[in-house]
């Protein structure tokens, strides 16, 4: 076997004010095989909660009464024609969220329920509680004019309080795989594309009757220059309820909540109203407004993405002191060039698979020991982490032939 992919030990100490209780003595850092021989006979950590399964099949079976909806009041024609256009800002939001979600894939189970979520269970919620929200300002909504009204006040409120719901729902239900911000935004991106998904039929379709100059003009507008407005507006949520878990702030959820809710909103009113209300030129709404807004995303998410990468590194580096890690591993997990190296050695060598399991096992430890470290269901937690350094030895072993770190 080739030797074991190489890395750059970076001296990355334990967090002094949250002290590792290390599985074998400091003095002894090798791994101790008799607690190794308990830890396999561990169960893994369950990868899908009850209450995951039962949100995703209610999302599924919402999403699934939209669709029958869409078909019998568009015609399944129609439907197809407008679906095939959607698919197109579609692919892009995903694609984008993908790459966010690289460095710590989120489960497949929880993405597609907060996909079937926002394209289903947000647009129906929308339209039922759209129109009781209309009814219920009136007043306001003859003031200010119904189209005005319905764009700038009661799509922020109502779409983005039905989306937000969503990421609560998950954020409930799918707690050990909704550690931190980037998590956040990734579910409350994902949810937000479901959203914007079925909304773009309904668009589309209003257009497809014309079947020229205004199909074409709609596709381009919602399709190809804004695709990922909603993604941008819903990640405020995502955000903030990730900000709560890392904290170790999930008791403080309705706070957190509404402290992303309101940004949400905010942007949404912004982008429906700033033609009109604020820029009278489209081109210069669109370069003053919506570029720069998304400009500002892309930059937040780079350095989002960059604090967790030395999150990760910080938690492994408290395991690499008592002996479960090496210093290499540590590089190997927490760096670009540590995974690159890994993916080679392990393409080389055909071992794809336990290196991906070794390697996303690795992701979870380090989000349960900061989810230790702030104090958040903590016996929960080192159930969870035993559990999962006992997959990490089986990894190792799988990879290496012995469950001891290199070099320790």
């Amino acid at each position: 076997m080739s030797a074991y992919p190489p890395g750059d030990p970076q001296g990355n100490g334990a967090d002094p004010t949250a002290p590792l209780t290390p599985a074998w003595p400091r003095d002894e850092p090798a791994v101790d095989l008799s607690l190794a021989a308990r830890l396999a006979k561990a169960r893994a950590p369950r990868r899908y909660s009850p209450g995951l399964v039962i949100v995703s099949v209610l999302s599924v079976l919402l999403l699934l009464g939209v669709a029958i909806w869409l078909g019998t009041v568009l015609g399944t024609g129609t439907l197809f024609v407008v679906g095939l256009l959607a698919l197109v800002p579609l692919a892009l939001c995903l694609v984008a969220l993908r790459w966010v979600d690289r460095w710590d894939p989120e489960p497949r189970l929880a993405l597609w329920c907060a996909f079937a979520w926002g394209a289903g269970a947000s647009i129906a919620g929308s339209l039922i509680f759209g129109e009781a929200f209309g009814k219920a300002f009136a007043a306001l909504a003859a003031a200010t004019g119904p189209d005005l009204f319905s764009a700038v006040v009661q799509a922020p409120v109502v779409e983005e309080t039905m989306k937000g719901i969503g990421v609560l729902l998950i954020f409930a239900v799918a707690r050990s795989h909704f550690d931190g911000p980037v998590d956040g935004i990734v579910y409350g991106g994902t949810i937000a594309a479901g959203f914007a998904f079925t909304e773009n039929i309904l668009y589309f379709s209003d257009a497809y009757a014309d079947a020229g100059s205004t199909m074409i003009q709609v596709f381009v507008l919602r399709g190809l220059f804004s695709p990922f407005a909603h993604v941008m507006f819903t990640a405020w949520t995502g955000f903030a309820l990730g900000l709560a878990a890392q904290r170790g702030a999930r008791r403080l959820w309705p706070v957190y909540f509404l402290l992303g809710l309101l940004p949400a909103m905010v942007g949404h009113f912004l982008w429906n109203g700033g033609m009109g209300l604020i820029f009278q030129d489209f081109w210069t709404f669109y370069l003053l407004l919506q570029v720069p807004l998304f400009i500002s995303a892309v930059v937040a998410v780079l350095l989002l993405r960059r604090a967790e990468r030395r999150l990760i590194n910080r938690r492994l580096a408290d395991y690499a002191q008592a002996g479960w890690f090496s210093p290499e591993e540590v590089t190997m997990f927490s760096t670009r060039t540590g995974r690159r190296q890994a993916a080679g050695w392990a393409a080389a060598t055909g071992q794809r698979v336990p290196m991906r399991g070794f390697t996303r096992t690795a992701m979870r430890l380090a989000a349960t020991r900061n989810r230790i470290v702030a104090g958040t269901r903590r016996e929960a937690a080192l159930r969870d982490e035993a559990r999962l350094l006992a997959l990490i030895l089986r990894y190792r072993t799988e990879l290496t032939g012995t469950p001891q770190a290199p070099g320790l």
